[in-house]
């Protein structure tokens, strides 16, 4: 008789298990956890109408949404994407990269696609933090008049002090983030079984119809109130993001069994209160919970929200890190906050960057309900491009045949384009915030792109064959001494020119050359055992080519430490390392950058951080050597 294996879960299995879960609540589902802050309030308002037709129709609207956009597109489809286990946007990209062949217009396009996701991404991650701490803050209303002059500066102060610790890394930031939302969404289960149990009729919304009818009855205000009702899966991309922190299934678990139902009960909860009290659309939220337990909801809603924002803070930090090691953006400070999670990193630049922008946007928008009309752009252009490239992968990876992928795919693009669409109507409202600041951060990551491409072909015009250099080098016109000379170089295949700089000024070579290239692949981690590649080019030049995942904090020491495997070894007190630094120059003559494209790369190269710095090279054993090159 045939025997089967079975796979019995240990109860440490179950533990990490549940741990993750708890984790992911407050890590990745706090800002989708936030939305019924402001959802059905925004929703109505923008409809213009609080009827029992309305009521039914946008909570039957916000239902099915997150149910088919959250559920079935991304925990169920869009999740299986994953890059080595990580998830987002950029390893999308990589990903799609990897299956569209050589075609040089297919892949430019892929590039463009990605770039313009992870533009949007920034977008939203201004909006995020200001509409929910505002909407939490505005709860103080709800009790009394008296806090209306105080919700800016209060909210201003959350932020601020939100963005002065971020330096202390996510662990000692969110040390309760789990526990809190677990508080946080067993909260709104209640409250929502409360205010349902009190007009059940509300449970009529589950008919789909409700909606369709909605919008039937009045084509454009329900066009328009679509854009309110996207409202609720704001946060979406998040899951995806941050699949590689948790895991696939943690994250499903945890939406599946706890914050879906969460959700939707506090939705249908909220519907049920305003059948019975119309009046409550002021805010309905707030409005579900007896007046004694106002003000310790606030507190606890402003705690959620301030979550909420750390969730998309740490969501920028993780993209840009991406976006750098990738060469999507210069280099920039990054610093590592802890020894043993890879994905906890803080950077100084964005820090700021974020919070100025944030600063301005509540100061010029001071409520909600102005932030709400701002809101949603960026995430569900996001939202198209992820269901775009998903759909390709899902062709060419997985080879899904035409007539499955095709309704698929083509009922989320339908979905993902009408929320863009409802949405764009937002643009003169305030929607053109987070276009401007994308459209910004898309000119800076195109720029550096195509701009580092231009130098690289610049140089390889002048460039010598590393091969044919050494192999035509006559040694006796050079003195030989002790040590190693490391040449960081972009090329293994080419002389640097800090090493033909070098010989001649210096007339003098090491016992021991090694032009060293430090290469970023599109995985996120790459094996110890696969990241060297050495060649042994005689005359005592070698060449090594050290190769980090786009997750990874390239490091020069620790790929020389690596060495020692392959019986090569470099004593810290005889190696010297020389680095080439350029300066670039916008020459005359034609080029793929224009003039203000050439202005704007020659800034950014200026300002990158430096090489020794970033790469982890002891400063009192780096040389430098200056060039002057035209693009």
């Amino acid at each position: 008789m045939a025997t089967s294996a079975v796979h019995m879960v240990t109860p440490n299995e179950k533990s990490r298990s549940r741990a993750l879960m708890l984790a992911a609540l407050g890590v990745v589902y706090g800002d989708i956890g936030t939305s019924p802050l402001y959802t059905i309030h925004q929703s109505l308002a923008v409809f213009g109408e609080v009827s029992e037709k309305s009521i039914l129709g946008v909570l039957s609207l916000i239902a099915y949404s997150l149910l088919l956009v959250v559920t079935v597109k991304y925990v169920i489809v869009i999740m299986r994407a994953d890059n080595r286990g990580e998830g987002g946007l950029l390893a999308l990209t990589a990903l799609v990269l990897r299956t569209v062949g050589q075609s040089d217009r297919a892949r430019f396009w892929v590039l463009a696609a990605g770039l313009v996701g992870a533009a949007l991404f920034y977008g939203d991650g201004i909006i995020t933090p200001a509409i929910s701490v505002l909407s939490a803050v505005e709860g103080l209303n709800v009790a009394t008049p008296f806090f209306q002059p105080y919700v800016v500066p209060i909210s201003l102060g959350l932020l601020i002090a939100l963005f002065a610790i971020q330096y202390r890394g996510t662990a000692a930031v969110g040390g309760l983030f789990g526990p809190i939302m677990l508080v946080w969404f067993t909260v709104l289960a209640f409250l929502g079984i409360a205010n349902i149990a009190g007009n059940p009729r509300i449970l009529l919304a589950l008919n789909p119809l409700y909606g369709v009818e909605l919008v039937a009855h009045a084509p454009w205000r329900g066009f328009a109130m679509i854009g309110a009702v996207f409202l609720a899966v704001t946060g979406t991309e998040t899951l995806y993001a941050d699949m590689g922190h948790f895991g696939r299934e943690p994250l499903r678990r945890a939406w599946l069994c706890f914050v879906f139902p969460a959700l939707l009960l506090n939705y249908f909860g909220q519907g049920g209160l305003l059948l019975g009290n119309p009046a409550a659309v002021d805010n309905p939220f707030y409005r579900t919970v007896p007046a004694w337990g106002l003000y310790p909801l606030v507190a606890l809603a402003s705690t959620a929200t301030i979550i909420a924002s750390q969730a998309v803070i740490s969501g920028a930090f993780s993209i840009t890190r991406q976006a750098v090691q990738l060469g999507y953006l210069p280099r920039l400070s990054i610093r590592h906050t802890s020894q043993s999670e890879i994905g906890q990193v803080y950077v100084p630049m964005i820090n700021r960057a974020l919070l100025a922008a944030i600063i301005v946007l509540v100061l010029g928008f001071r409520t909600s309900d102005s932030l709400g009309s701002a809101y949603g752009i960026a995430v569900s252009g996001m939202m198209v491009i992820t269901t775009g490239l998903a759909y390709f992968y899902a062709r060419n990876a997985w080879h899904w045949p035409l007539a499955l992928a095709l309704p698929i795919f083509g009922l989320f693009a339908v979905v993902d384009v009408t929320f863009l669409s409802a949405n764009l109507l937002k643009i003169a409202e305030g929607g053109w915030f987070p276009v401007i600041a994308a459209g910004i951060v898309f000119v800076v990551m195109s720029t550096w792109w195509r701009g580092r491409r231009v130098l690289t072909e610049r140089r390889a015009a002048a460039a010598i064959p590393l091969a044919d250099f050494v192999a035509n080098l006559k040694p006796e016109r050079y003195a030989r001494v002790a040590g190693t000379a490391i040449f960081l170089a972009r090329e293994i295949e080419y002389a640097p020119l800090a090493l033909l700089h070098a010989l001649k000024h210096y007339k003098v070579l090491h016992e021991r050359t090694v032009v060293m290239m430090i290469e970023t692949g599109d995985v996120p981690q790459v094996a110890d055992e696969e990241r060297l590649e050495i060649r042994d080019l005689g005359r005592g030049f070698l060449t090594i080519r050290a190769q980090f995942g786009f997750m990874e904090q390239p490091n020069v020491m620790r790929a020389l430490a690596q060495c020692r495997q392959r019986q090569l070894t470099f004593g810290p007190m005889e190696t010297s390392f020389v680095i080439g630094r350029d300066k670039i120059l916008a020459g005359k003559r034609p080029s793929a950058l224009s003039r203000w494209r050439k202005a704007l790369f020659i800034f950014l190269s200026n300002n990158a951080l430096d090489a020794t710095e970033f790469f982890g090279i002891p400063i009192n054993r780096v040389v430098e050597l200056g060039a002057q090159v035209e693009i």
